[in-house]
């Protein structure tokens, strides 16, 4: 009752079924959800600046309490553009700490070929 309307009367004014105005009001909450999972990934994202991936996401949101699933976190961080950014690590490729002794000579090569008369 709303008022002094049933619903099955508002339902006949609007020209909707009534089981079209129940799903009306249940399809409502899982946007609500959807939102409030998408901004705690994105809180959770951002305030471990970018170094969570989705898994550690995940299992913040789990220790939080939400439900979520792994695929669907990795999905929102993906269309949000959250993914986790893996630092570069600097890798040394010459070892000048070696006990060999350093020739200063100049190599030279020459790849040219020059036709000789045989």
């Amino acid at each position: 009752m709303q008022g002094s309307l049933s619903v099955e009367r508002m339902c006949q004014m609007a020209r909707v079924s009534r089981a079209g105005f129940y799903r009306s009001l249940q399809e409502r909450l899982p946007r609500e959800e959807s939102m409030e999972i998408r901004s705690e990934i994105q809180r959770t994202a951002l305030e471990h600046r970018r170094r969570y991936g989705y898994r550690r996401v995940t299992a913040e949101l789990r220790r939080q309490g939400m439900r979520v699933n792994h695929k669907r976190v990795a999905r929102i961080m993906r269309e949000d553009n959250l993914l986790a950014v893996q630092p570069k690590h600097f890798v040394t490729t010459t070892d000048s700490n070696h006990a060999r002794e350093i020739v200063d000579q100049l190599w030279i090569a020459d790849i040219t070929y020059i036709r000789l008369q045989s």
